[in-house]
């Protein structure tokens, strides 16, 4: 499969999750540049630990991070991303009720790495991503997945 068709089962698989949280305003990878020269913004990673071991965006915390002491991103935008934006924004909705000014990253992980961003892990930068498994294997081409 073409980097192009990956990006576009991306934006189909993510279109369909979206229905599910439609109070949440999403954000491209684009978007989440200019956000960040104008806000504080902390991305929030709401994967599970191996996938989060796997890499991460620059800069992230994980959900489990956030949860031990919520007080600590008051007044922050948090902008929540997983593999593809469905779990994300399940949560990203509950951090809304909660009243924190938050963003879904549109295509997630998956779409920083078609947009040629740097993943880093517990040893610096990464070309490895986490991914479900081959079917779910939708990284750009320049990456590995890992599932």
């Amino acid at each position: 499969m073409s980097d192009t068709d990956k990006q576009l089962e991306i934006e189909k698989l993510y279109a369909r999750s979206k229905k599910q949280f439609p109070g949440v305003e999403d954000l491209t990878v684009e978007e989440l540049d200019r956000l960040r020269e104008i806000v504080d913004v902390v991305p929030v990673d709401v994967r599970n630990p191996p996938e989060q071991a796997v890499s991460m965006i620059p800069g992230s915390i994980t959900s489990t991070e956030l949860e031990s002491d919520p007080s600590a991103y008051a007044g922050r935008t948090l902008v929540t991303y997983c593999t593809i934006g469905h779990r994300s924004g399940l949560y990203a909705q509950k951090l809304q009720a909660a009243g924190f000014t938050v963003f879904n990253l549109k295509g997630a992980i998956l779409a920083w790495t078609h947009a040629q961003r740097e993943l880093v892990d517990a040893e610096g930068s990464t070309r490895k991503v986490h991914v479900g498994g081959p079917r779910s294997s939708l990284e750009s081409s320049d990456y590995d997945p890992v599932w």
